[in-house]
């Protein structure tokens, strides 16, 4: 527990956090095929059209 008390101690720490934690999260984004289609699907919502949005709530 010494360790931690060391200030040069918490950059090399925080960057094995950092890394770990982005890591994961790439896993998480790429890991499933179904989430993958997911957000391949949601990837144009920026560029629908009210009216679009409207013809497609009213068909499914």
């Amino acid at each position: 527990m010494d360790w931690f008390a060391h200030p040069e101690n918490t950059k090399p720490l925080g960057l094995l956090i950092f890394f770990v934690t982005f890591c994961l999260i790439v896993l998480w984004v790429y890991g499933s095929r179904k989430r993958s289609e997911k957000l391949e699907e949601h990837k144009n919502i920026p560029f629908l059209d009210d009216e679009d949005e409207v013809k497609d709530k009213s068909n499914g």
